[in-house]
């Protein structure tokens, strides 16, 4: 064997102390994305008992053992999710609480001479799902529009989180901010201010760079993308403003969440 089996997965260890223990895993046979029977029940109980008047939403995390490339293995971990995914939809969980799938790929052991190191492979081979429960993120911060607002609440948009370095708007997030713009069209009194985020980077710099523009205004450029798209989608600008936080306002629930956009609400 190489010494690569000594290397730790820094980021994953960090994501694990930023997060509960999860609610719900499952677990594959190695190199399988698909599920027995016995792991497609659990999900499937889980969807059916879960109180979703009491979920602001589920993240679902997919990993490998460390065996195979690197590559091979994030696609494998992120199939793996998307199985998962696949069933709660399919039983009944809203999609629109799902608000992060990520394939997290191979966990690298940290000693390659462990006597149970088919136990330890086989327990990485899996998918975890986390609950969010309702305000939790904190006094006046949701990730849904609600009913009423008030002045100051902060709505982080659903499935609208960005690839690590990118401030481009994926599909999936298009399709969301359609949705938004639904809502905003029918609230037209409502004023906001589109504010991006990062993940990251160290203090002493106020914002990430942009991969597409090399520039360090990587949440601005966030918010601006979304503020583009309303506009395209009918919203009045006058409404509308955006801002880079850059790494100031951390939800504390892990990097795939800090790298989002949030509406303020400014005027109701």
């Amino acid at each position: 064997m190489k010494n690569y089996f000594k290397i730790v997965l820094f980021l994953f260890f960090g994501y694990l102390s930023a997060q509960k223990k999860p609610i719900q895993t499952v677990y594959f046979n190695f190199d399988k994305y698909a599920l027995n029977e016995a792991q497609i029940k659990s999900v499937i109980d889980f969807a059916k008992k879960a109180d979703t008047t009491k979920i602001e939403s589920i993240q679902i995390y997919g990993y490998c053992d460390d065996r195979g490339d690197n590559d091979y293995n994030y696609e494998l971990s992120k199939n793996r999710v998307q199985t998962v995914q696949d069933i709660l939809t399919a039983n009944g969980f809203s999609k629109n609480k799902i608000v992060i799938i990520e394939g997290k790929g191979r966990i690298i052991l940290t000693n390659e001479n462990e006597e149970n190191i088919t136990e330890i492979r086989s327990k990485n081979r899996r998918v975890d799902l986390f609950i969010v429960p309702k305000n939790s993120f904190g006094n006046g911060i949701y990730n849904s529009f609600q009913e009423k607002h008030k002045v100051g609440d902060r709505v982080y948009l659903e499935n609208i989180l960005f690839a690590f370095g990118s401030s481009n708007l994926p599909l999936e997030s298009k399709k969301e901010l359609d949705k938004i713009a639904a809502i905003l069209l029918k609230n037209e009194k409502l004023e906001f201010e589109v504010r991006g985020h990062v993940c990251c980077t160290p203090s002493y710099y106020e914002d990430a760079i942009d991969e597409a523009s090399h520039e360090r205004k990587l949440s601005l450029n966030r918010a601006r993308n979304v503020y583009r798209y309303l506009m395209s989608k009918k919203i009045n600008p006058q409404r509308m403003s955006y801002k880079g936080c850059g790494n100031r306002f951390p939800l504390g629930k892990g990097d795939a969440l800090d790298r989002r956009v949030e509406f303020l609400i400014l005027k109701i």
